[in-house]
């Protein structure tokens, strides 16, 4: 029996973070902004909304969309780099807030690459055990807490958001075809947090110093990404005896709109092949290809039958992807 998605959800706050705002703060033109990331408008949560709470609707809306009661639900999996809070698990969190009160919950940190991660883990933990039927894979983050807005490379990047999908056993369809996960830890420093963890605990001298701040070699990242993002779309194609010219819709992380024009080129993408959410919510780490992917389902854009990649990279440096032949949602297929 395969595992197919039967539902997506997605949440954004309301607060919208203009090119405009932004250009002044930075003291730079708006022009550059939308020249260098495609950028024109973010979310930015409220000051009484936290990670799980903006999984906690993405969760909800993902089980509303597949008719699934968060009491059916097995695994709650969240990926998120920003979570409410060193422990527990923001997957707790969520877990308890939706009443999801039977599922083993958990987080996974594998910073914008998460969310794959989570699905890759879940479609696993699913395939292998026949007591787990249904599992809810979110990725949340609320990068505008750890953001230094006075830092033009990453403050006109980012941007706040959730985004969910239902993964269960389905009697029909094809589901999950293929899957790749991959990292280089000998190139963590492109990406990373430097204080406020074991190595260097919160102190007057690390909140002093920026060093809780996010940081990113953009070039660098840019680089790996430019040479990862076409290896892992042809491993998966391998893997799943596909073609390019099989694939409907290509769902990416949303790092940056420049970064993924010159990938579609370089993939030689039709127009409607790569979908993109990154004008008007920006780079939403975890969250950013389940955003994307609700966004596609709920525009109707995506049809039963058809053949997606999901593919992400992210700090780590991780990456990876999974191909999803889409199943059109029904949740007869979980019990």
């Amino acid at each position: 029996m395969k595992t197919a998605i039967l539902g997506t959800g997605a949440y954004v706050p309301e607060r919208v973070l203009t090119n405009a705002e932004l250009a002044e703060r930075l003291t730079v033109a708006e022009e550059w902004i939308t020249e260098k990331t495609r950028i024109k408008e973010r979310r930015v949560a409220s000051p009484d909304e936290a990670t799980s709470d903006m999984g906690s609707v993405a969760a909800q809306r993902a089980l509303d969309a597949a008719e699934v009661d968060a009491a059916d639900v097995d695994l709650v999996v969240l990926a998120t780099s920003t979570g409410d809070q060193p422990m527990p698990a923001t997957a707790c969190l969520v877990q308890a807030r939706i009443g999801a009160l039977r599922a083993a919950a958990f987080d996974i940190d594998a910073v914008c690459t998460g969310f794959v991660y989570g699905l890759v883990t879940a479609d696993s933990m699913l395939k292998s055990n026949p007591e787990l039927r249904t599992a809810l894979v979110i990725g949340a983050d609320t990068y505008s807490r750890i953001l230094d807005y006075t830092d033009r490379r990453t403050a006109i990047l980012f941007g706040d958001g959730a985004g969910a999908v239902v993964l269960g056993k389905a009697s029909h369809g094809e589901g999950l075809l293929a899957s790749t996960l991959g990292s280089d830890g000998t190139r963590s420093e492109y990406v990373q947090i430097m204080a406020g963890g074991s190595r260097r605990p919160p102190s007057v001298e690390t909140v002093e110093s920026g060093g809780h701040y996010f940081r990113m070699r953009g070039r660098d990242v840019r680089n790996l990404a430019d040479r990862v993002f076409p290896a892992v779309v042809s491993d998966l194609l391998t893997a799943a005896r596909l073609d390019l010219s099989d694939i409907d819709m290509i769902v990416p992380h949303q790092a940056n709109g420049a970064i993924l024009e010159d990938l579609a080129e370089t993939l030689n993408l039709g127009p409607r092949q790569m979908h993109l959410t990154v004008e008007h919510y920006g780079n939403t780490g975890a969250a950013s290809v389940p955003i994307t992917l609700d966004d596609a389902v709920r525009h109707g854009l995506v049809s039963t039958g058809e053949t997606m990649v999901l593919v992400a990279f992210g700090g780590g440096m991780t990456w990876g992807g999974a191909v999803v032949r889409w199943t059109a949602p029904s949740p007869e297929g979980l019990r």
